[in-house]
């Protein structure tokens, strides 16, 4: 199966606050997304391909909302707490923490978990206790995936190594699957590979020989995961990824790099129409 994901991010704040959104008006961003979206997504109805798309919290049910007869679209949200509700227990007393009972309620059929920047913010927790620990953040992170899973909730599960860890990159991402994903049935989880050392501006993203050397040991340490490229599934390198074997799709962000930053639903098409060839 191929896997197109998008990660949508804070993209929805307007520019006035210092944020990328000018597409629709805050209240009507989740579901103008999908409602422009999801018709168009129809077309690939026939071949093995998945679409999710992963929004802030606030934004959830109105694109959940937005969901016509049939969309191919799956809405998802960011994370999940590592603890949940449960009948006969804690009936959610779980203060600013999104439970993956609360998002599979609101509409939600997935979830993306240890995104680097949730990574980055876990361990940064950390690090005020005087702690540096990076089993500690998959420990964390296996959390919250087995609670996704046990409330019927698929999971993207983003790992990948930081430029310090580059040179061991095969440990480090071994311990992130290892670790994160203990105990858990693999066949609900996709698995993200994100090159952080080459996320940003003025950073070389890896080539094709990379990716697939990449693609090709994850598959081989989690027997067979459908891996996607977490590095930013762009207009510039579809047709790259496509015609890579061992890569199962990709995860979209920004559509836009230059002038208008920000995310835009026909470039977004646009993107999904190269990577699939028509």
């Amino acid at each position: 199966m191929k896997h197109i994901f998008l990660n949508l991010k804070r993209f929805d704040i307007p520019k006035e606050y210092g944020g990328v959104n000018s597409i629709a008006p805050i209240g009507e961003w989740g579901s103008f997304i999908v409602s422009n979206t999801q018709e168009q997504l129809k077309k690939y109805a026939g071949e093995d391909v998945e679409f999710a798309m992963y929004f802030p919290e606030a934004h959830l049910i109105s694109a959940a909302g937005a969901l016509c007869e049939d969309s191919p679209v799956k809405v998802g949200c960011q994370s999940v707490y590592r603890d949940d509700t449960a009948a006969h227990g804690n009936f959610g007393a779980f203060t600013t923490n999104r439970t993956a009972n609360a998002a599979k309620a609101i509409g939600c059929t997935t979830t993306i978990i240890g995104h680097c920047e949730e990574r980055k913010d876990k361990a940064g927790i950390l690090a005020e206790a005087g702690v540096t620990d990076t089993k500690a953040v998959n420990r964390l992170l296996n959390q919250e995936i087995k609670k996704a899973v046990s409330s019927g909730l698929s999971v993207l599960y983003c790992i990948g190594e930081s430029s310090e860890e580059q040179e061991r990159w095969k440990e480090v991402l071994k311990e992130q699957i290892t670790v994160g994903l203990e105990g858990v049935d693999k066949s609900l989880v996709t698995i993200a590979y994100e090159p952080i050392w080459a996320i940003g501006p003025g950073k070389i993203p890896p080539d094709k020989d990379y990716i697939t050397m990449i693609g090709t040991y994850i598959k081989e340490i989690t027997d067979g995961c459908d891996v996607v490229y977490g590095g930013g599934l762009k207009v510039d390198n579809a047709e790259m990824l496509a015609s890579v074997p061992v890569m199962d799709g990709g995860l979209i962000a920004l559509t836009r790099f230059q002038g208008e930053i920000g995310f835009y639903p026909e470039e977004y098409l646009e993107i999904i129409k190269t990577y699939m060839g028509h």
